[in-house]
């Protein structure tokens, strides 16, 4: 691929996962805001609930986080290691071609 042509394949599939991602968000919301449990504690008046149901919220949330964050990051590793494997072999076949 062409520099130019690499960098418009990149823009495009930036653009697709930023709108996966956000429609994924729009999604999850609403069962997110729906945990019985939360919505419970929410509706309770005492400070000892509402902290229970802030802390159930954060669990959830950091545990739907983790598998991305985990295969984002070795995903991440693996694109950089090819790319700078690809760069490398690239900069040899030029200094032998000269």
């Amino acid at each position: 691929m062409l520099n130019g042509q690499r960098a418009a394949w990149i823009a495009s599939l930036r653009s697709v996962v930023s709108l996966v991602v956000f429609a994924a968000i729009l999604l999850a919301a609403a069962d997110l805001l729906a945990c019985p449990t939360c919505k419970d504690g929410i509706a309770q008046s005492d400070p000892a609930s509402q902290a229970q149901a802030a802390g159930f919220f954060y669990s959830i949330l950091f545990m739907m986080a983790m598998p991305f964050l985990i295969i984002g990051t070795f995903g991440g590793a693996a694109y950089l290691s090819i790319r700078r494997a690809r760069e490398r072999q690239s900069d040899a076949t030029l200094e032998l071609a000269q």
